[in-house]
């Protein structure tokens, strides 16, 4: 399996995402829909990088009990409930990611929405990846 991270000079620079990511080989892996839960079911974190970094850690346990990786996630949507106030955190929150997932960045997409499931809830982050 393989996953080469394309960001074609022609497109602006790529910081913290990939512009395309090729899958060859493996198996897919759809990850669902995480947020800042622990395990009771309850919201944990007041602020957004502290709800990103409980969401972000929740994908990457569902991906390792797959058998995955972080260098394995070949796609993240991140659903934001303040997209503005996602941009104004995004160097703490790469620096999170950078944490937890490393430096290989998936192809990835902010979309902005009224509110998730648990209201308390200010971000999800779903995916998939390529395992071999």
């Amino acid at each position: 399996m393989s996953l080469d991270r394309l960001n074609p000079a022609e497109l602006s620079p790529a910081t913290g995402f990939s512009h395309a990511v090729v899958a060859s080989g493996g198996r897919v892996v759809f990850l669902a829909g995480q947020t800042a839960l622990d395990t009771d079911g309850k919201v944990t974190g007041a602020t957004l990088p502290e709800q990103f970094e409980r969401a972000l850690g929740n994908l990457l346990a569902a991906l390792r009990a797959a058998g995955g990786t972080p260098a394995d996630l070949a796609r993240v949507t991140v659903y934001a409930t303040d997209v503005a106030a996602y941009r104004a955190h995004a160097p703490e929150l790469g620096a999170i990611w950078k944490r937890l997932a490393g430096r290989d960045y998936p192809a990835m997409a902010v979309i902005g929405v009224v509110r998730l499931w648990d209201e308390e809830c200010l971000l999800e982050l779903d995916g998939f990846a390529v395992l071999a």
